[in-house]
């Protein structure tokens, strides 16, 4: 059964069409990367699975409930996070957690002191003295301490030192091997990469490509960096060339040969070659594409 099934999903605010026919599938068990910038449609369309906001078409299923019929048992099995939390700045970091904890009439007092633990969270501490990085750990345990079976996380490490970073990621495995399904939205490329082993990418409300991230890092392009000064205007098949002080930096997806043959007539000082990351792939490969059509 998926987790979550969204077909044919439309959102529009006045002229401006927000979703364009939406379809997607996650698998339960499986963590899923949406991507794009801002306003590409990510947040609009967690917010209607939430049923935030109603959409004027498709249809929402999470775990095989409709999502807007059966709202209520749909939202127990869910965990949001925002990627903004506003909290009562008079509380303490412990009352914002029961009081969550009391909207799923639950227990997750063993869960919260473990998560408060490992996320370095003081829960005695006055929310409107937190930092932002403190906000979002106390949202973090909010969304992850009653153990729901979607996870459904909006620009998750946003404000997170890179410790607490990795060790947000090291719960988010643990979860996903216990069969949690895992929604992730983000802009930040290597976060996804990182999580995730399947990803959509969004670009102004459209699905411009989704498969896993080994298939989506299955150009032939590659990312080259040559240190020295050398011409490389009569190559084909470059991309994104840049060259600064003395450093050049490229994709490429012709011949090697050539490509070897080309940096052979220049005093060459280094040359790197490898595969360029998930965010080159985005804004090099399915942006220009999509640019063209």
């Amino acid at each position: 059964m998926d987790a979550l099934k969204i077909e044919h999903l439309k959102k529009s605010y006045g002229r401006h069409t927000a979703l364009h026919d939406l379809n997607l599938h996650l698998e339960s068990g499986e963590c899923f990367g949406l991507i794009g910038p801002n306003g590409a449609g990510k947040s609009t369309a967690i917010r209607s699975v939430l049923g935030l906001i109603l959409p004027e078409a498709g249809t929402i299923e999470v775990f095989g409930l409709d999502a807007r019929t059966h709202r209520k048992e749909v939202l127990t099995k869910i965990g949001f996070m925002p990627s903004e939390s506003f909290f009562y700045g008079r509380s303490r970091v412990k009352d914002m957690l029961h009081f969550s904890a009391a909207l799923h009439r639950k227990d997750c007092s063993k869960m919260a002191d473990a998560l408060c633990r490992r996320l370095q969270l003081d829960q005695n501490a006055r929310v409107d003295t937190l930092s932002l990085g403190n906000r979002k750990k106390l949202s973090i345990v909010c969304a992850l301490q009653h153990e729901p079976d979607l996870l459904i996380l909006d620009e998750p490490t946003s404000g997170l030192d890179p410790l607490i970073r990795n060790e947000f990621y090291s719960i988010l495995e643990e979860m996903q091997k216990q069969g949690k399904t895992i929604f992730l939205s983000s802009h930040n490329l290597n976060e996804v990469s990182r999580c995730c082993s399947r990803a959509g990418f969004l670009k102004e409300g459209r699905l411009i490509a989704c498969d896993t991230l080994d298939n989506l890092k299955g150009t032939r392009s590659r990312k080259v960096i040559v240190r020295g000064e050398v011409d490389l205007s009569g190559l084909k098949q470059i991309q994104n060339l840049q060259q600064e002080q003395g450093v050049t930096s490229f994709l490429y997806d012709g011949s090697p040969v050539l490509l070897m043959k080309a940096l052979a007539n220049f005093p060459i000082e280094d040359v790197l070659i490898e595969e360029p990351d998930l965010e080159e792939i985005f804004l090099h490969d399915y942006q220009s594409k999509e640019d063209r059509t």
